[in-house]
């Protein structure tokens, strides 16, 4: 019985340094001979390491309830985002996550993202909630729960949904010093106290 319990605990223990193995950052860098390196601990010398961040997991669509499936395939969700906007972003994003509702979502970082995005939404105001074809301006939590249910997504999140966490700041990737770094964008107006904008 014993070597049995001993086999369990080893085997537990593996499990664990795997995961936290799994769990640590990884960082990319090239050297003086211009080879690329992999590692969680970049040399000291190198000046600009990349952190690589890979995408928080949701449930893959075989894992989804089957609602939530048909709902993601006929009326998928997009909620447009700034790094401007806190509050109103978040409960945003929150009330997706709560009800377990797989979204992608888009951070306005490039001037042409900012772009692209008046272009859609016809103005310059986050949150964009975007269901299907239909898109809402500025967070209202009940015009966005009534969207929602009428393209059939489920009320509350399902058995080991993981939340989608909220963007990090972008960060301009090294360059030389002589070059010039992209400017964020500007325009962009976070929709504050649950207004929808004009």
């Amino acid at each position: 019985m014993k070597p049995c319990f001993t086999r369990v605990l080893l085997a537990t223990l593996l499990a664990a340094a795997a995961c936290s193995a799994l769990a640590e950052d990884l960082y990319r860098w090239v050297d003086e001979q211009g080879k690329a390196h992999y590692g969680n601990t970049p040399p000291l010398e190198i000046l600009h390491p990349q952190q690589i961040k890979f995408p928080d997991a949701t449930l893959p669509d075989a894992e989804l309830p089957y609602e939530t499936r048909r709902a993601k395939e006929a009326f998928p969700v997009t909620l447009y985002v700034s790094d401007n906007c806190k509050g109103p972003c978040q409960r945003a994003r929150d009330l997706l996550n709560s009800r377990g509702i797989p979204f992608t979502q888009k951070n306005m970082v490039t001037q042409e993202d900012l772009d692209i995005f008046r272009e859609l939404s016809g103005g310059a105001f986050v949150p964009v909630l975007v269901v299907g074809n239909n898109l809402l301006k500025g967070f209202l939590a009940e015009q966005w729960n009534n969207e929602l249910d009428i393209a059939g997504y489920p009320k509350t999140a399902p058995y080991g949904f993981r939340p989608i966490a909220p963007p990090q700041p972008a960060l301009p990737p090294a360059q030389p010093d002589s070059a010039q770094t992209a400017t964020p964008p500007s325009g962009l107006v976070p929709a504050e106290n649950n207004k929808q904008p004009d």
